[in-house]
């Protein structure tokens, strides 16, 4: 029998249990794989490819036919998680048909089961319009890293009681407009821990606190992979970017040296043989 895969119900299942939820990002076959085989309930496809894989310097210049190819290529590694696909920016905001036709692009073409869009309660008329397409979609407020600029850049948000009320609004706008969970992004631990007091819906947290109904992590800074920022609220389980740096390095030095490949890299035996004797004539 196939492994059951999960779905937004299952999310809400584990926050009125009192159980964590994990959600880890990927963005090709291989990490998909690896990411689904940990066991997590959520694998995003984020629009951070656009710095951990494409180069670029934020994740505004990434595009939907570049978010649909690595979704693709994701679904084929993931086989229980639950496969979200990260709204890029402007794919919803411009209005309610973009939105519906975009994230509808996520599941029809790349086989999500779930869109993740930025914003509060400014896109929850466009959250709902999703929503009412029978397309599950994830809120996420905070730090939001399509508008940091408007947001003086990528700083912790919901300091002072102005901005906490706003973004207390903002969930509750989200969860009424039928998002299934919410992110909380750089969000002070004490605020994230009263939203989701509050919410019916599960809260996911990255840099705001152990008492979110979840945690989720961009891979690449969990694993050290990338090395152009790690923010301080990712922990960094393994330093791979070093070992890989000796691994590449010593690959050049044996292949220089003659080292590699050896006999047992190759087919059949290093050894010359002799010259066979020609034949005595009679």
């Amino acid at each position: 029998m196939s492994p059951a895969v999960k779905t937004v119900c299952d999310l809400a299942a584990k926050k009125a249990a009192g159980e964590k939820i994990t959600m880890l990002t990927a963005h090709d076959a291989a990490f998909g794989a690896l990411v689904d085989r940990a066991g997590v309930d959520l694998v995003l496809v984020g629009d951070s490819l656009g710095m951990v894989a494409l180069g670029y310097d934020s994740t505004v210049p990434v595009t939907m036919d570049e978010m649909i190819h690595h979704a693709r290529a994701v679904r084929r590694g993931v086989k229980e998680a639950l496969l979200v696909g990260d709204m890029p920016f402007l794919s919803y905001q411009v209005g309610e048909w973009d939105a519906i036709i975009n994230a509808g692009r996520f599941l029809k073409e790349a086989g999500c089961a779930a869109v993740k869009l930025e914003g509060g309660a400014e896109v929850a008329p466009l959250v709902a319009a999703v929503v009412r397409a029978g397309i599950p979609v994830l809120g996420h407020i905070g730090l939001t890293p399509q508008t940091a600029g408007q947001l003086g850049g990528y700083k912790v948000q919901g300091k002072d009681a102005e901005s906490a009320a706003k973004l207390e609004h903002d969930a509750r706008a989200l969860e009424a407009a039928g998002a299934s969970a919410l992110v909380l992004e750089c969000v002070p631990a004490l605020l994230a821990k009263r939203i989701s007091a509050e919410m019916k819906i599960p809260t996911i947290g990255i840099g705001a606190g152990p008492y979110c109904d979840g945690q989720v992590l961009v891979s690449h800074d969990l694993l050290g992979l990338f090395r152009g920022f790690t923010p301080k609220f990712a922990k960094q389980y393994a330093l791979l970017a070093d070992q890989a740096d000796q691994a590449l390095a010593a690959f050049r030095r044996e292949v220089n040296s003659g080292e590699f490949p050896a006999a047992e890299h190759s087919f059949g035996s290093l050894v010359e043989e002799k010259e066979a004797p020609a034949d005595k004539k009679a």
